[in-house]
């Protein structure tokens, strides 16, 4: 099983890792510029975080659905899964780009851009956007493949589209000087070359998909419902998480200090490899839980369960550690001392918030994966819900009145919520999946 899982989490956290590290280059190279570019591509990025992991079901609910059919050899099913998730990706595309000016004012309202930030937002966002066919179509193929047991081709993936689109971004944004613009235009062709990539190595290695997709069932209503339940409880449950972040931006927007906002986000690039380094093992739990679950071997699954559980802990305490030792050489990577030396300073001040994180966040990203790979959607909905409430409760009844502090320590004490009702809820999800076997094998 510890073989098993690493075959899945390496791929995953090497990719994983990589997607981070593209915001975290784009930082660096606002950073060579103004703690103001910081700023604002922070928050140009988390104005696409609350779109885009909006639609993160289309990523996870393949995921779950697609490997509980892999479990049970059904190819025809898999296929199915991967053409509906592609029509409501395109569906959800077309939309984004209609509406995006109204999705820009509405995410900068959110976020509580200033001023003097908006015309550096309003840059990269109107550039950006045209990425949103590619990045949700992505969702939906990376979705696909991890339900399917393969992580190495979300792996090759995400390395050749960050290369691609850090290589353009430097290029524009220092060898051309196009500033925020730049890095803007470095993503939208580094989504479009992964979409065309990730299609070849779709029909490539599962050139059966064309053949097995039953294009009159896709949108049967019957076939349709069990994706589109999933998708509506993962979606109210990603929205509360997105909401979560967009909050976290909004209150320290609000707070005195020109260094806070810039700090925050470079603070956020560490979150950011810890959560996507978890991930990986995250990842490795919904693949092998989905499997395991769909072939009705109940004893695989605890075992795959408590495994994952062992591995990202392990992992949360490795960041933990490299970042207590390393903590200001990294943050040196993505702030110029001598352009923005009251961010390095502000960044430094506040780096211990990031290692209580590593640990106390850990546990509820691993659940994350769990959840997902038993479809467990409506479980994580409800969990969520009232994470969030305690959430913006601890904030305005403690976090509030310790500015800084208090907003991260909000943050940590979200996550840590997350985590207890997910274990809180574990024994119903067991018992409720134990039936439905049980159901199944009666019925054949």
């Amino acid at each position: 099983m510890n073989k098993e899982i690493l075959r899945l989490a390496i791929p995953n956290v090497l990719s994983n890792i990589s997607v981070p590290l593209l915001s975290s280059i784009d930082t660096a190279l606002m950073g060579q510029l103004s703690g103001g570019h910081i700023a604002a591509v922070g928050l140009g990025g988390m104005a696409f975080n609350l779109i885009y992991w909006n639609f993160g079901f289309l990523r996870m609910g393949s995921t779950g659905l697609t490997a509980q059919a892999y479990g049970r050899e059904a190819k025809s099913e898999s296929a199915n899964i991967l053409g509906r998730a592609m029509i409501i990706a395109t569906l959800l595309a077309i939309m984004i780009l209609l509406l995006q000016y109204p999705l820009r004012l509405g995410s900068e309202w959110l976020l509580n851009v200033q001023s003097e930030q908006v015309a550096l937002v309003d840059s990269y966002f109107n550039i950006r956007i045209y990425a949103a066919p590619a990045t949700l179509a992505l969702m939906a193929i990376f979705g696909w493949f991890f339900g399917m047991q393969n992580a190495w081709f979300p792996l090759i993936l995400t390395i050749l589209i960050n290369a691609l689109n850090m290589g353009v971004s430097y290029l524009l944004v220092v060898e051309y000087d196009y500033g925020i613009a730049g890095a803007a235009w470095g993503t939208v062709a580094a989504q479009y070359f992964g979409l065309i990539l990730a299609l070849a190595l779709l029909l490539y290695r599962y050139g059966w998909v064309r053949e097995l997709i039953n294009r009159k069932a896709l949108l049967l209503r019957e076939e349709l419902m069990p994706f589109l339940r999933v998708s509506s409880d993962i979606f109210l449950r990603t929205l509360c998480l997105t909401l979560s972040f967009t909050f976290f931006y909004n209150r320290a927007n609000a707070m005195p200090g020109e260094f806070v906002v810039a700090a925050n986000v470079v603070l956020l690039q560490l979150v950011n490899w810890l959560s996507y380094g978890v991930d990986g093992f995250a990842y490795a739990a919904e693949s092998l839980v989905g499997k395991y679950y769909g072939r009705g071997e109940p004893q695989q699954l605890s075992r795959a369960v408590k495994l994952s559980f062992i591995w990202g802990i392990g992992l949360g305490f490795v960041y933990l550690v490299a970042y207590a030792l390393l903590g200001s050489p990294i943050l040196s990577l993505f702030i110029d001392a001598e352009a923005a030396a009251g961010v390095l300073e502000t960044s430094l001040y506040y780096l211990p918030v990031v290692l209580a994180f590593c640990v106390l966040a850990t546990p509820c990203y691993i659940f994350d994966g769990i959840y997902i790979g038993l479809t467990a959607s409506r479980a994580m909905r409800e969990t969520m819900l009232l994470a969030f409430a305690g959430y913006l409760l601890t904030y305005y009844l403690i976090g509030r009145h310790y500015e800084n502090w208090g907003l991260w320590g909000s943050l940590i004490a979200f996550m840590v919520l997350r985590a207890m009702l997910q274990w809180l809820w574990w024994p119903k999800i067991i018992a409720a999946r134990s039936s439905d076997n049980a159901r199944h094998r009666n019925s054949n």
